[in-house]
């Protein structure tokens, strides 16, 4: 599978990216979860798909502990069925254990993006038959004391090489899963995908990002969610 091998090269390269100031600690879920994250990528990354939403990069307690984008353990693990070993990635938080399938935590984003996804769509089948989610930066960053970076806070000298090599991987794997329409899961991967597919005839869009953190996604962020794919002429009839 061609995104397969595209991914292995993706996370390699990220690897090889370093990182200063107050980002202490860098996972690379794609590198210790990627048994996890190749059985989601063979399962359900076949194309084409009518759209793709695309996250920001994974969160301590989703994708960094399952591999899979917004994996929340639960619904990893429960309705996309995937479950494999994790390894730890080399230079692990003690604030920020890796217990993989095994995290007592669970994600808030993940398991709303995913509970709303089942709610609508019903089975995982039905839903990849047309749609994929991934993440525009493979990379967790974090402060020693564990407290999380997002890739837009990183400063401008290890800002650009990263979205340099991600705005790549994300036109190749367009490419490769043919959607029309790419749906930032918030504006920061929305501003992402416009810029990076910008003269390829991909549309962009986006909807709100389901974190806690968002006063908007804690008032009914499901409706809310479901509402923007009607918009878009994407929910089932």
């Amino acid at each position: 599978m061609e995104l397969i091998e595209l991914t292995r090269r993706f996370a390699r390269d990220a690897g090889r990216l370093r990182f200063g100031g107050a980002v202490a600690h860098v996972y690379n879920p794609l590198v210790y979860a990627w048994r996890p994250h190749e059985l989601y990528l063979r399962r359900y990354a076949a194309g084409p798909k009518k759209a793709v939403f695309l996250g920001m990069n994974p969160g301590p307690f989703g994708m960094a502990q399952t591999g899979v984008p917004f994996g929340e353990v639960a619904a990893v693990g429960g309705w996309l069925g995937i479950d494999a070993p994790v390894g730890r990635p080399p230079a692990e938080n003690p604030r920020r254990p890796v217990l993989g399938f095994a995290c007592p935590r669970s994600e808030v984003s993940g398991a709303r993006l995913w509970g709303a996804i089942a709610e609508i769509y019903g089975t995982p089948e039905r839903f990849f038959s047309e749609f994929f989610v991934a993440n525009y930066c493979p990379l967790v960053f974090m402060e020693a004391g564990g407290r999380n970076i997002t890739p837009d806070k990183l400063p401008a000298r290890e800002r650009e090489p990263l979205y340099a090599l991600c705005d790549e991987y994300l036109r190749a794997s367009v490419r490769l899963l043919g959607p029309r329409l790419v749906i930032g899961i918030g504006k920061f991967a929305e501003a992402r995908a416009a810029a990076a597919l910008a003269g390829l005839g991909v549309e962009t869009a986006s909807v709100l990002h389901p974190s806690p953190a968002s006063p908007a996604a804690n008032r009914g962020w499901a409706a809310q969610f479901r509402a923007k794919l009607r918009g878009l002429g994407l929910a089932p009839r």
